[in-house]
């Protein structure tokens, strides 16, 4: 990587860096690739203010990472967070991703950080008033961790009711996919690996803007769990990108929340459509 000069530093604007602190000094240069790529090995070694700075910071360098084609492997908050106990075995994962994040950061411009912030704070709140503890946050996702399936689908009910009726900055429309997986993913230093972790995110992938959408295993691990008015329809069995085989995904039903969507974001196998109840 080229030795970035006083001078040259100087000329940069405070956008080319993902973390400029209170005394205005900055931190983590992301103007090209070569220093999105240090930055990205750098960020746990940097003090930040807080942990809001932090999250900006992240979401600022993930960004930049996606612009030059980097995945960032290994780049999740539990290394940035080592006290963070996660379980092991059996887990039901829930990830959230916003529709249409690049409409509405076109729209908002500089003020999509201050709503990103505004929707983690309600997604965390709810994760952890249903016992689930977040794995990762990158740019508009998040990863959260769910011991019992059934509190991953009442946190993912919880979840969307909170967005519909939030008001959002500048009267904005938020709509979140949700997937839920349960699977036996391998814990390491570093967070979860292994097939489960991308199915979840093959799930959610799958899903639309307002609706929640499980893995035929999240589906098996909340037989006759489900509480009073909430139903598990059917979608069919479908070839989800990168999974070996097809899967069978169903839609969580309940009221306030819409419950009619276009087919899954994916190629079917086959469609075989109802209504079923755990």
């Amino acid at each position: 990587m080229p030795r970035l000069g006083a001078k040259a530093r100087a000329e940069l604007p405070d956008s080319a860096f993902a973390y400029v602190d209170s005394d205005r000094r900055r931190h983590l240069p992301i103007h090209d690739e070569s220093h999105v790529r240090n930055a990205l090995a750098r960020f746990s070694q940097i003090s930040f203010e807080d942990d809001e700075t932090r999250d900006r910071a992240r979401t600022r360098l993930l960004r930049a990472a996606k612009k030059y084609g980097i995945v960032p492997i290994g780049f999740v908050s539990t290394q940035l967070r080592p006290q963070l106990k996660l379980p092991r075995g059996s887990v039901t994962f829930l990830l959230t991703d916003i529709e249409g994040s690049t409409e509405l950061l076109s729209r908002l411009e500089d003020r999509y950080g201050a709503l990103l912030m505004e929707l983690r704070r309600l997604l965390r709140a709810t994760v952890r008033r249903f016992g689930g503890r977040e794995v990762d946050a990158r740019a508009d996702e998040m990863f959260a961790v769910f011991e019992r399936a059934s509190s991953a689908i009442e946190a993912a009910i919880a979840i969307q009711r909170a967005v519909r009726s939030h008001s959002w900055t500048d009267g904005a429309e938020v709509l979140l996919r949700i997937g839920v997986h349960r699977g036996r993913p391998t814990l390491t230093d570093s967070g979860y690996i292994g097939l489960a972790v991308h199915t979840a995110a093959r799930v959610c992938s799958a899903a639309h803007g307002g609706q929640i959408v499980l893995s035929s295993a999240a589906r098996e691990a909340i037989e006759g769990s489900l509480v009073d008015g909430v139903a598990l329809r059917t979608l069919g069995s479908w070839r989800l990108h990168g999974l070996p085989e097809p899967m069978e995904l169903f839609q969580v039903d309940v009221g306030g929340l819409a419950t009619t969507f276009p087919p899954p974001r994916s190629g079917p196998s086959h469609a075989a459509r109802g209504v079923v109840s755990a």
